[in-house]
């Protein structure tokens, strides 16, 4: 019987990417976001993947999503973004509302809700999308910093209580990725701020490069977990160190 991957956020960057890439793996995915019209023209595009409107951030919706799964063998925990690049002292409550409630509890509904289905399944994998920002604090990113870092910790927490059970927690942390939307997003929609901040790297990561780390960590033999991948481009170094060149 077919596998069924799961994949919230899939309706651009790194979330269409992985459902891509899993159904060419031989997964069915159910894709879910909320702008249904880019999922219905991914769907038409990979007949093996399944369009699911999708609200991490509604209980309802994310309560819709399990009622309407036969399985689950794999959750991708994708949906995120970051607000704004304020200091602290000046940061929006409802920047720091937002990134919390979708990235730690929009994950946190849909772990919930998905997680009895991947145990029933035998060899379930939960992957949680961190970032390098999971690790180290800088300048402006106070609110996304402490989103991701309770998103590491709850996969550390995850792998600890779920120990014994035939599930397996992976954690993929990206660094510096070029994707559609998620700089301009951060920047209020400043496109051009938004392109500083790859302007002279050379070949940041892609959505592609990610959704192959993702692929290639479930699909492991079900005895091998890999606990964390932090992936980043040969040009950054550290969170604080990225080589760039001419202007």
């Amino acid at each position: 019987m077919r596998k069924t991957a799961v994949v919230t956020g899939a309706s651009s960057g790194i979330g269409e990417a992985t459902a891509r890439r899993l159904a060419a793996e031989g997964f069915d995915v159910v894709a879910g976001a909320r702008r249904r019209d880019r999922l219905d023209k991914l769907a038409a595009e990979t007949p093996s993947i399944r369009p699911v409107t999708l609200d991490v951030t509604a209980q309802e919706s994310v309560d819709a999503l399990a009622a309407s799964l036969e399985r689950c063998d794999v959750l991708v925990n994708n949906a995120g973004g970051a607000y704004g690049l304020e200091p602290v002292a000046e940061g929006r409550l409802e920047d720091w509302r937002h990134m919390y409630d979708v990235n730690v509890l929009g994950s946190l509904r849909v772990t919930q809700a998905l997680l009895p289905r991947l145990v029933e399944s035998g060899d379930g994998v939960l992957v949680m999308l961190t970032s390098t920002a999971a690790f180290d604090a800088y300048e402006g990113g106070g609110g996304y910093v402490a989103a991701k870092h309770a998103l590491r910790t709850m996969a550390e927490t995850l792998r600890l209580e779920l120990v014994g059970q035939p599930v397996r927690i992976v954690e993929i942390a990206p660094g510096m990725v070029k994707t559609e939307g998620f700089a301009v997003t951060r920047f209020r929609g400043d496109e051009a701020a938004a392109a500083r901040v790859y302007a002279g790297v050379p070949d940041p990561l892609s959505s592609d490069d990610v959704a192959d780390a993702i692929a290639w960590a479930v699909t492991r033999p079900a005895h091998v977990n890999v606990d964390r991948m932090v992936i980043r481009p040969r040009a950054q170094a550290a969170q604080h160190k990225v080589h760039r060149v001419g202007g």
